[in-house]
């Protein structure tokens, strides 16, 4: 139905007064309503799209009553009724709008034709193989105007940038109820990609071509261009990317999204500088103008170096922690051949670590790479004492499923006491780690999952100090229920097999507690205890969460969870450990703040409180 103003009439408004709380249901008497009857549903829907936004303040009574009767007749037209009879009944409310539709125009002629290289691309013949008319059926002008958009925005995403209609016409004749529909698109010839040029780069131009998702000479796609410079930005090198065509007649122009907007285009373009944006029919009139035999099309490339240096704060804290601080800097890039360093710094009184990063990308730099780690660490945390130093060698590929395997050869010096019991070791190991990330949004995801899988060995043949196998895995899943509804579930498993358990250093033991695991019991206060009663790790893992969170508000939401899980010598303990508790989320400007409190079940009066900042991936 359609709807306009009207002013309230007294009656109307002792109502309201009467009725503090009114309906939608009520609400909407306010607007002019129109009730149209003898046409179809869809027909209807249409007619009321037409009305809609007609404002009665701005018309007479008989201006009124023919502006609506005109509207009515032009949203008929669209379903081939060309001589409705129209009748507007203003005194009523609503008002009355009956209908004779007369006869419906059907299509006597229909003849569309494709010319030029586009007649042997198949997404233009599929476009043309799924048009819904065919001579004898009702005219409707919505699918012949969704043609006309597809064949031009076709031409533009596949490099028919000369194309255009030589004939397009819809003959109409009313009084024969026929309709002669032709439609002839010649798309000229198609473009190829052709040389690169590459400015403002910083890193070896040959390392952004071995990137390239075309080679001179292919077929144009403007997929691939985006495709391309989602690459480029993807890799942290630079703080813009630009990826374009050159078109002689619009240099400083950049070619308009699809209309079906493709979710590629936008995540690609993303990075992209604002400039103006040049419309299917205005670059195809305008290269209709200046074509050119030379159908290869130069692609510039335009970016600006990122940072190269960059830096992140993180704090939190928690009842058995206390504050925690942890430093990041990134370096991006350090040379011309994409080279990069990260470095992090964790701080609070039970630990203390540094690490490094020294990335070394291949020639995919987003999927294959070298990668030298170092790090120490100092843990003084109530039956635990350690000094641990670490270097590693990685190699990483990235497959097309986004899983990444990483194989890496790892060197330990540990010096520590465990439960009373000291000692030192030298450990070289090697091990093997898939894993896979994915969020959207990143920031504060509505929807992602995470999974890791990593198995280690040592052996005392090559001149470690333990020998050992220890298998870790990690899955953690968030899914978004509505607008406001969001659940997290994670899942944590560790073994280690090994024929002396006492030459393990902490580092490789397994624990639980604190903010990460079973909250409510403190930092890696869960494992099996020596005949002292002080913490010795366990040789198994297990710990789970379920949460569930609300939208109260904006940015804020409301959590409440339950955690269970403990370490252990055998698999099948007799009891888990299980904390439950309540908390808040803020999606921040710095990113997500969590704050919740957690009880334990097994110790009555006792609650802990868990702050922290940053991402749960």
């Amino acid at each position: 139905m359609g709807r306009q103003r009207r002013w309230p009439t007294a009656k109307q408004v002792a109502c309201v007064l009467a009725l503090p709380l009114v309906s939608a249901a009520s609400t909407s008497a306010w607007a002019l309503e129109a009730a149209i009857s003898g046409v179809s549903e869809q027909v209807a829907a249409n007619i009321d799209a037409y009305l809609e936004n007609i404002d009665a303040d701005q018309y007479t009574e008989s201006r009124l009553e023919g502006e609506i009767r005109q509207r009515t007749q032009e949203a008929m037209r669209v379903y081939g009724y060309y001589e409705p009879d129209v009748t507007v009944e203003l005194n009523t409310s609503p008002i009355n709008v009956q209908i004779e539709p007369g006869p419906q125009v059907t299509i006597e002629v229909l003849d569309i034709a494709l010319n030029g290289d586009a007649s042997n691309d198949p997404p233009f013949q599929d476009a043309l193989d799924d048009f819904p008319l065919k001579e004898g059926d009702p005219l409707r002008h919505a699918p012949w105007d969704s043609l006309r958009s597809q064949f031009a925005g076709l031409a533009i995403e596949r490099g028919y940038f000369d194309w255009g209609f030589s004939d397009r016409r819809m003959e109409v004749r009313p009084y024969l109820e026929s309709a002669r529909l032709y439609m002839t698109f010649d798309s000229g010839p198609r473009y190829r990609f052709g040389d690169t040029l590459i400015t403002g780069s910083h890193i070896e131009p040959e390392r952004l071509r071995e990137m390239q998702t075309f080679e001179a000479g292919d077929p144009y796609l403007a997929e691939s261009l985006a495709r391309y410079n989602q690459r480029l930005a993807e890799t942290g090198w630079f703080s813009s990317v630009s990826v374009r065509p050159r078109l002689e007649t619009a240099q400083e122009l950049t070619i308009a999204p699809p209309r079906s907007g493709d979710p590629w285009w936008n995540e690609a373009t993303a990075s992209q500088p604002e400039r103006p944006r040049l419309s299917s029919a205005a670059l195809a009139s305008a290269l209709s103008i200046h074509s050119r035999d030379d159908t290869r099309l130069p692609i510039d490339i335009n970016v600006e170096p990122a940072d190269r240096h960059q830096f992140e704060v993180g704090v939190g804290f928690a009842t058995d922690v206390g504050p925690r601080l942890r430093f990041g800097w990134q370096q991006p890039w350090i040379n011309r051949f994409g080279h990069s360093l990260d470095h992090d710094l964790y701080l609070s009184a039970p630990e203390q670590r540094f690490t490094g990063v020294y990335n070394i990308p291949l020639e995919d730099p987003l999927r294959d790479n070298y990668r030298l780690q170092y790090g120490v660490r100092n843990i003084d945390d109530s039956d635990t004492q350690s000094l641990e130093g670490t270097v590693e060698i990685a190699r990483r590929w990235e497959f097309d499923n986004r899983w990444v395997q990483t194989l890496y050869f790892r060197t330990t010096y540990e010096d520590f006491t465990q439960g009373g019991q000291s000692d030192e070791v030298w450990l070289f190991y090697p091990g093997i780690q898939w894993s896979r990330t994915r969020t959207r949004p990143q920031r504060f995801p509505l929807w992602g999952d995470r999974q890791q899988l990593s198995i280690e060995y040592s052996d005392r043949a090559w001149g470690s100090d333990a020998r050992f196998t220890r298998l870790t895995g990690d899955t953690e899943w968030i899914r978004t229920v509505g607008n406001d509804n969001r659940f997290s579930a994670r899942l944590s498993i560790g073994a280690i097999e090994t024929d002396d358990f006492d030459q393990l250093p902490p580092s490789l033991r397994f624990f639980a507690g604190g903010d990460r695991s079973v909250r409510g019991y403190s930092y890696e206060s869960l494992s099996p205890r020596n005949q002292e009663g002080l913490l010795r790790g366990g040789q198994q893992m297990l710990t789970s969460t379920l949460e569930y969170q609300r939208r109260v508000t904006g940015d804020w939401w409301g959590a409440t969870f339950i955690d269970t899980g403990d370490a252990f010598d055998n698999w099948g303990p007799n009891g888990l450990k299980t904390g439950a508790g309540v908390g808040v989320r803020w999606i921040s400007p710095v990113g997500p703040i969590r704050f919740d409190i957690a009880h334990p079940f097994d110790i009555d009066d006792a609650f802990r409180v868990h702050f922290s900042i940053g991402p749960e991936f």
